[in-house]
């Protein structure tokens, strides 16, 4: 797999627990996986995942790589013929933010097929994101490789195990020999393939970095080829405010000399509802300058974390669990944190803003007003019960982002789709088919071209995939078939685990790995390791 070099810099998914998918296994038949076998898709309407037109023709796939697209023309003997008339022929879709553990890292073969992706036409997936990625990339990979996987993947270098490896999860600054440190893990990752380094600035103990210490490591990123993706460190008014974080964002890419990606943009909470053009206004002027800043984006007016992440402030983690369960039992650190809880309730929207999704909970897919109810006491208490008696089971959906602001990000350039997929909320299994049923069909706010362009072709100009995101001649066989009337999510945020309908046929590599309409069982993803730039490597 061959990626491009960026002048700058981008790994393995928050440590979040994914439930498996069931479906029946599928015993593979020869000519869903013979090398060097040619199929023909005849007679669909095709996106070639550009911005131009489509055309009704056919796609003939070689192995693994695409060695036709144009106007129907005679087979060549012995090839199979896949009837596409009245489907959309499309460039598999590539996901930019997952959080896929349980699934491509599962020993189970079923859950490696990481069906919620592949059942929406997601044929690359990229993790490690949040900067929870590992350093050490290519046992990652390795890993993956031994035991076969459905998707391509690739992965950042993140700075939550680059910084904790140091520092553990101290709210300090590094010395410049625990910084040199540092810079060897990401400089290390980048050379064993990691997309970019990835930061999640929100949360402990990456919020514990000044921004000098992320230009330091981005510089070791963009030296080797890569990109910064970050989940930035306010999105909302909790710190420093979104407006100011985005301008740190953005300095780190200047400073660093790196492109910068901002993971699922977006306004969140009610004190920045309104605040998508101010936000817009700011990348557009970075880029008019002649900075690379783009952005991927779920279409949800819900975002998924953790009652830590989302309510408790950022001192009270200093340390560590052990460190925070110390604090809830002194009297004055919990009066204090209480207080903060009850603000950042209010930036949030309130109790009942908040749908707890942990799995097989007494509280699962209840509102946290509603628990508290029913433990007859506060909203407050009833988090800090869950918080301090169940470690996993703390995962939330919030609702907190405003219909306008999702709308004015989805219709800008340099945005792309993303499902920010975790386990609890309907985005990991249904944000493509989201965006095409709420944003194609029924909003109209984009066409299918521009739903097309931004899932497949314009990701993988971003991030530099020589080979994937396009139907031309010479790349990869991604290659997706979706019923344009029948495609549309099932998931919903009260039963978030429902496939998607709709995708009739999708081909990983040449191999076909749905076909009409249920998972095959091959498992043909590989591994993307992105290759860095003559001499910025040793060897």
């Amino acid at each position: 797999m061959k990626t491009l070099p960026f002048k700058g810099s981008f790994l393995a998914a928050v440590a979040l627990t994914a439930l498996a998918v069931t479906a029946a296994p599928v015993t593979p038949t020869p000519a869903m996986a013979a090398d060097g076998a040619t199929t023909v898709i005849r007679g669909g309407t095709i996106y070639d995942g550009s911005t131009r037109p489509p055309i009704v023709g056919d796609v003939v796939i070689t192995g693994a790589r695409i060695t036709y697209v144009g106007p129907t023309r005679p087979a060549a003997r012995g090839a199979r013929i896949v009837d596409a008339r009245g489907l959309v022929v499309a460039p598999g879709f590539i996901d930019p933010h997952t959080h896929p553990r349980g699934y491509i890292d599962s020993d189970a073969a079923q859950d490696r097929l990481n069906l919620p992706w592949l059942m929406q036409g997601v044929t690359t997936i990229f993790v490690g994101v949040d900067g929870g990625g590992t350093p050490h990339v290519a046992d990652f990979f390795d890993a993956l490789e031994t035991k076969g996987f459905g998707t391509n993947v690739g992965a950042y270098v993140g700075f939550g195990p680059v910084r904790r490896a140091v520092l553990e999860d101290d709210a300090r600054a590094p010395s410049p020999a625990e910084l040199d440190k540092m810079k060897a893990l990401v400089a290390g990752a980048m050379c064993e393939g990691a997309l970019g380094l990835s930061t999640g600035l929100f949360y402990a103990p990456q919020s514990f970095a000044k921004t000098g210490e992320v230009v330091a490591l981005a510089r070791e990123a963009a030296a080797r080829g890569g990109l910064y993706d970050t989940h930035q460190r306010d999105e909302s008014s909790y710190s420093i405010g979104v407006a100011q974080s985005v301008a740190e964002a953005i300095d780190i890419g200047k400073q660093a000399d790196i492109p910068v990606h901002f993971a699922h943009i977006k306004a969140l909470g009610v004190d920045v509802h309104g605040k998508a053009g101010e936000i817009i206004a700011m990348i557009e002027k970075a880029r008019a300058a002649g900075q690379r800043v783009t952005a991927d984006q779920y279409p949800w007016e819900a975002s998924g974390t953790g009652i830590e992440a989302a309510l408790l402030p950022r001192w009270a983690v200093d340390g560590g669990r052990s460190a925070l369960l110390a604090r809830l039992d002194n009297p004055a650190d919990l009066a204090r944190i209480k207080e903060a809880m009850a603000e950042n309730m209010r930036r949030r929207g309130g109790a009942h803003s908040l749908l707890l999704t942990a799995p097989d909970r007494e509280w699962t897919a209840l509102r946290l007003d509603a628990i508290a109810a029913r433990w007859k006491m506060t909203p407050i208490d009833a988090a800090l019960k869950i918080v301090r008696h169940d470690e996993d089971g703390g995962s939330l959906v919030s609702f907190n982002m405003a219909e306008e602001d999702i709308r004015a990000f989805m219709t800008q350039p340099w945005v792309v789709t993303g499902s920010d997929g975790s386990p609890g909320h309907p985005r990991m299994f249904a944000s493509f088919p989201q965006k095409y049923a709420k944003y194609v069909v029924d909003g109209k706010l984009i066409d299918m071209t521009d739903f097309i362009n931004s899932s497949t072709g314009r990701t993988a100009d971003i991030f530099g995939l020589a080979d994937r995101g396009y139907l031309k001649p010479g790349y990869y066989a991604d290659v997706l078939l979706l019923d344009p009337a029948t495609y549309r999510p099932q998931a919903t945020y009260v039963a978030p685990r429902e496939l998607t309908k709709g995708v009739r046929s999708l081909f990983v590599n040449g191999q076909q790995v749905i076909e009409s309409g249920k998972p095959t069982g091959i498992a043909a993803g590989k591994a993307i390791r992105r290759t860095p730039p003559g001499g910025s490597c040793p060897g």
